[in-house]
């Protein structure tokens, strides 16, 4: 049995063995069920990661198309600072905007953006008219492809940190469960049981020394009884013989 500092200090009672029993019980339940979210999370983690590292292959590429279709305008027109002084004069209202929603994986709450464009919106019909128009509407369209990447990037970068987090703490717990919580109860029943276990015996040696101290007080009275019986002596009945002449001379005198 391990020593007393690995254990609970508690009184060896019934009641405090039913305690434990039940503590014992309820920490393996928490543990199986931690342990269970762990490996959920663990997995929904690394779907995350794989995905995080496809987003940003994926990203590279596109903001390299980007780049490329930025210096197809910039020849097409004829340098990029007339174009960009135009655009920002069309600009009226943003038609790329972004929405949030919260994903629940076993309990945890995981942010996820999701990007859309407002319809009916042309404000970039007129741009590029006198010249590089088609490739003004290739880049847009090529850098509205490397919005939707980066956001779909920056979605994945977030729930990753957040699992990080979450499955760090969730295995502190399972870990503090194992290796300290199931194991001190488990010492402490062991502990309780022995005790009882002891008091158990001595409660029979206790009975045994009463039996057996009642047992030789009898003994000791059937043989004081005995003793007294023997050393009593023996009555015997005495007959008195009839006397004929001493009935004749009293009916004489009366």
């Amino acid at each position: 049995m391990s020593g007393a500092g690995n254990r609970e200090a508690v009184f060896a009672t019934r009641q405090s063995l039913g305690i434990m029993k039940a503590k014992l019980k309820g920490a393996e339940v928490g543990h199986s069920l931690l342990k269970r979210k762990s490996e959920a999370l663990t997995k929904r983690f690394r779907e995350i990661t794989r995905r995080i590292d496809e987003a940003k292959r994926k990203m590279g590429r596109v903001m390299q198309i980007a780049a490329f279709s930025l210096a197809e305008v910039a020849y097409a027109t004829g340098g990029a600072g007339n174009m960009n002084y135009e655009i920002t004069q069309a600009v009226r209202s943003a038609r790329f905007r972004l929405r949030t929603r919260q994903e629940n994986v076993s309990g945890v709450l995981l942010p996820a953006f999701e990007s859309y464009t407002t319809e009916g919106l042309g404000d970039f019909a007129m741009t590029g008219l006198g010249r590089g128009g088609q490739q003004v509407q290739k880049a847009r369209e090529v850098y509205e492809k490397a919005v939707e990447t980066l956001v779909e990037l920056a979605s994945l970068q977030t729930a990753f940190v957040i699992l990080d987090d979450v499955i760090k703490v969730v295995n502190r717990r399972v870990n503090a469960i194992e290796h300290v919580i199931i194991p001190r109860t488990a010492n402490t029943i062991s502990y309780i049981n022995s005790e009882l276990d002891e008091l158990d015996r001595e409660e029979f040696y206790r009975l045994k020394k009463v039996q057996g101290k009642k047992q030789e007080e009898s003994a000791a009275l059937e043989l004081e009884e005995k003793n007294r019986k023997t050393a009593m002596p023996e009555v015997r009945d005495v007959t008195v013989p009839h006397n004929a002449e001493e009935d004749d001379e009293k009916d004489l005198i009366f």
